[in-house]
């Protein structure tokens, strides 16, 4: 059985992100800013890269290889394509994470921006051991109300994520990652105009 997110177009993705009510890819670029600049790294593997936002912040004076995962092969392409200019850095790897997180390669850094949600926590503290990085940025999306997709014109390309998505829980998140060595650094909330938030949480080990 596919993903569903093999079966998202990009361009349904992303119109639905930057959308006045949602406004989440912004956002998420304004914070994406920190997160690649924060910690003295040269080296990380972002899970769930979809179409590459924010990797205009990647300093190449600092990065010595960047490694952006995604599940779809399409999103992908479009990274590759819209990033030429990071070629000598950056690698691009389709793979599932709930079946090949044992696939990912080694970095100094691991970024997981609204992707637990569809891998859950066991999933994810996999991904980490096998990265092993010195530092973990996570952002996770707290919602306001029962629904957890902003409306938008392009709500319902996302119907069929409801059978793989997990509510997120801060402290839950935080226990996961303390289990296997990583303290919490680091906490940061933004407020999207639907009353979500993105709330992004750095640990350390």
């Amino acid at each position: 059985m596919a993903n569903p997110w093999e079966e998202i177009p990009l361009s349904d993705y992303e119109n639905h992100m930057q959308f006045d009510s949602v406004m989440q890819l912004q956002c998420l670029n304004r914070m994406m800013r920190n997160q690649f600049n924060a910690y003295p790294i040269s080296s990380a593997v972002i899970l769930g890269i979809a179409g590459g936002n924010g990797l205009e912040h990647m300093d190449r004076n600092k990065y010595h290889k960047v490694v952006g995962v995604d599940i779809n092969g399409e999103y992908l392409a479009a990274v590759r394509e819209r990033y030429g200019e990071l070629a000598d850095i950056l690698e691009c790897v389709q793979l599932d994470l709930l079946e090949e997180a044992d696939r990912l390669p080694k970095a100094e850094l691991l970024v997981a921006d609204l992707l637990i949600e569809y891998i859950g926590y066991a999933c994810f503290q996999k991904a980490v051991q096998q990265v092993a990085p010195n530092y973990v940025s996570c952002i996770i999306q707290i919602n306001a109300s029962e629904s957890w997709v902003s409306d938008s014109p392009y709500l319902h390309a996302f119907d069929q994520l409801a059978g793989i998505h997990h509510q997120m829980e801060e402290n839950e998140l935080t226990q996961t990652l303390g289990s296997i060595g990583y303290r919490r650094i680091a906490r940061a909330e933004n407020q999207l105009p639907s009353g979500t938030k993105l709330l992004q949480i750095d640990f350390a080990r």
